[in-house]
């Protein structure tokens, strides 16, 4: 720890409940020493979790924004943290022992990962590349990232790369658009080069036992709550004030709204502040069987407008309008289905020939949605009750017209998206007839993935910051990607070690990229 916080009383206050917060306050208390009942979580929203969220009853339906793709092969801070947090249902066991034993038990291997428009399963070995493409897949590989700046990934690629089998699992299974940076879509053809080899089963992607809040952010909530950690929740702050002097500066006070009151927290000089910078699930919406979500759009939200204003002239701070300007290139819509009647499931895993649990996303790539759907192990909730059943969907081009119901996506309500989906399956709606889906519009969700130039996402601990930091998917973290709980948890354990001089390594990317069984199967993938 800092020499200027060891025996004083000090206080963390941390901004946001997500998982980049609950993982920073993990880092103080087990790496830094810091006592629990010195460390507060200040959450807007009614739980904790952020955009790792589950919630929902069987009569009503379960409700899941999204899931973000797990590895074991990677995530090395994520899997560091998660060895030390102890697992709900099994005694003895972390969340990583059961995310482990779990997994073993239930293997990815998709045999239905694309379906095209006559409901035949795409051939998938092949990416289907011509040798121009594989010869500018190379070069945006080795592209310098300077030298791309805020391109495009269709700056670099020609339009023939975007109808191969590759570029519809790959942006599926990544959530990438064609006009998003290609500095970010290089830099995941580095970090997941081993699922490069392996995109059509998915045998890479690990799952969670449950949703991952219930496997991940919940045994991390109980784990802090037990060292005395103090969580906040209906508590939105609205501003900070700063002390700037001499090019260093010092957050001095948070001005908060909680249970209906404005009240200003004093913040001490040795005190400490995190802040989750930016939102990929602010202003997103629920819709219900009968009505499709509200379009919100940044005046709904609020850690924009916060991070906004912190940002005014304060080029250190980053440049959030890089990221939150086009609603249409950074939303899509996500929908969760609740069943009762286990015909869908049944007739599911007789077309695919997966179990719930084995098969990852089944995309219908001629879907003006590009719609995909996934079915996980059941039960997905601990209170789920045997006979109930849920599934989650996804679709990339919520503005097009469907295929079966003459309506954009973002306008249907629950029982038109169960009725296009049955489109693209020849299944009858009786199948869904007692589902329960609730779709929920995302306007920001791949905002992290928009073009952008060095400077626009600050580094953790800003230059000149005495103690206050970044974590987020907004901030700037060398070689790793965002989009997954890695990055969070990577941010705020840069966060947390520099802030407070702890003296530990922290677990390095691993370099798939430069193995060369890595690079040799990569290759032969890319040839068939």
């Amino acid at each position: 720890m800092h020499p200027k916080h060891e025996n004083q009383p000090f206080q963390a206050y941390l901004i946001g409940g997500g998982i980049g917060s609950l993982a920073a306050a993990a880092f103080m208390v087990r790496d830094g020493g810091v006592p629990g009942r010195c460390i507060t979580i200040l959450e807007a929203a009614s739980v904790m979790g952020g955009s790792l969220d589950g919630a929902g009853h069987p009569d009503h339906g379960y409700s899941l924004r999204g899931g973000r793709m797990l590895t074991t092969d990677n995530y090395e801070c994520t899997w560091g943290l998660f060895r030390s947090i102890p697992s709900l249902e099994h005694a003895g066991q972390t969340v990583f022992d059961e995310t482990v034993a779990f997994n073993a038990l239930h293997q990815a291997n998709a045999m239905a990962r694309l379906i095209d428009c006559r409901r035949a399963k795409v051939p998938v070995h092949a990416m289907g590349f011509s040798l121009q493409d594989r010869l500018e897949l190379l070069q945006l590989s080795r592209a310098d990232e300077a030298e791309l700046g805020a391109r495009c990934i269709t700056d670099c690629l020609s339009p023939s790369f975007f109808e191969t089998e590759f570029w519809f699992l790959w942006s599926t299974t990544f959530a990438f658009q064609p006009w998003h940076s290609a500095v970010e879509f290089r830099r995941y053809l580095h970090r997941f080069l081993l699922e490069f080899s392996r995109i059509e089963t998915l045998a890479g992607v690990k799952r969670t036992v449950y949703n991952q809040y219930d496997s991940l952010v919940l045994p991390l909530q109980r784990w802090l709550e037990a060292q005395g950690v103090q969580l906040v929740a209906d508590c939105t702050v609205t501003d900070l004030d700063f002390h700037d002097r001499d090019g260093s500066f010092t957050v001095t006070g948070l001005h908060c709204q909680h249970a209906g009151r404005c009240e200003r927290i004093l913040v001490q000089p040795d005190d400490l502040v995190f802040l989750q910078n930016g939102s990929m699930t602010d202003a997103s919406s629920l819709g219900s069987m009968t009505a499709a979500p509200a379009k919100r759009t940044k005046a709904d939200s609020v850690s924009w407008t916060l991070w906004e204003r912190l940002a005014r002239d304060r080029p250190a701070f980053g440049n959030p309008a890089a990221f939150n300007q086009c609603i249409a290139q950074s939303y899509w819509e996500s929908f969760t289905v609740t069943l009762t009647d286990p015909r869908f499931f049944d007739a599911m895993q007789r077309f695919t020939g997966n179990e719930a649990g084995t098969g990852g996303l089944v995309t219908f790539k001629d879907s003006n949605w590009l719609m995909s759907i996934v079915l996980a192990h059941q039960p997905h909730f601990p209170d789920q009750p045997a006979g109930v059943q849920v599934f989650w969907g996804y679709a990339l081009f919520p503005d097009q017209i469907g295929n079966f119901v003459a309506k954009p996506m973002a306008d249907c309500n629950g029982e038109e998206i169960l009725r296009e989906l049955c489109g693209h399956l020849r299944f009858d709606l009786e199948t869904v007839a007692s589902g329960h889906c609730i779709p929920c519009r995302m306007p920001y969700l791949t905002s992290m993935f928009m073009p952008r130039l060095p400077g626009d996402r600050p580094l953790p601990v800003p230059p000149g910051s005495t103690n206050f930091a970044f974590i987020s998917q907004f901030v700037e973290v060398p070689e790793d990607v965002v989009f997954t709980v890695e990055y969070s948890v990577r941010a705020a354990q840069m966060a947390v070690y520099q802030l407070l001089e702890i003296d530990l390594p922290i677990p390095p990317v691993t370099r798939h990229d430069q193995s060369l069984h890595a690079q040799f199967d990569a290759l032969v993938k890319s040839l068939q």
